[in-house]
């Protein structure tokens, strides 16, 4: 597992108070039962953790490329957001 996909579903497992072996790139972040708020403070530490800057209408696709439909497109976009700082 990377380094960014380890930290990215400890923030997840975090937010969604269950163990990170229950996090995959499949499921939904309504399937983690992460609640608004926790999708809020997730995006958050995921700001801080990777030092960049999520779209803010991240929660709409079709404006965002920063896509929260699922742990792997948002894993996705976290991934493309580091390179494109390196």
């Amino acid at each position: 597992m990377s380094d960014i996909k380890e930290k990215f579903f400890g923030i997840i497992a975090e937010q969604a108070m269950i163990d990170v072996s229950d996090v995959n790139e499949t499921a939904t972040l309504d399937d983690l039962g992460l609640d608004s708020l926790a999708v809020v403070e997730a995006v958050f530490a995921i700001e801080e953790t990777f030092d960049v800057q999520v779209p803010f209408n991240a929660n709409n696709p079709s404006e965002s490329e920063f896509d929260i439909s699922n742990v792997g497109t948002m894993l996705a976009a976290v991934e493309k957001l580091v390179a494109e700082k390196a």
